[in-house]
């Protein structure tokens, strides 16, 4: 079973977290739709209805196509996607920090 992120934790469970926590986590990388969809935990379905809107507003961008398939990846040139990445470290070290003083 995977553990929950922060960021899904404090944002809610839907797709759009869910994928965005994906892509943040894996950021250095690029993904065809279906491992993106897949590796999120939404199905591939869920994902379409959305994807276009994150291509629309450059959060993310098509790096490259192989075979069939076009990769995508965190377009983390983006200011608004440096902020969301941002915001995911220092829900990670308000976490961490909380456990510290738990103990």
């Amino acid at each position: 079973m995977k553990t929950e992120t922060v960021f899904v934790e404090v944002f809610g469970h839907n797709p759009i977290t869910k994928v965005l926590d994906f892509l943040i986590t894996y950021q250095l990388f690029d993904y065809p739709l279906t491992e993106i969809a897949k590796n999120a935990g939404v199905s591939y379905s869920t994902l379409q209805t959305f994807w276009e809107r994150l291509e629309r507003n450059n959060i993310v961008i098509k790096t490259r196509r192989v075979g069939k398939s076009d990769l995508y990846k965190l377009n983390t040139s983006n200011p608004a996607v440096k902020q969301l990445i941002r915001l995911d470290w220092n829900l990670i070290k308000g976490a961490e920090e909380e456990v510290l003083v738990a103990h």
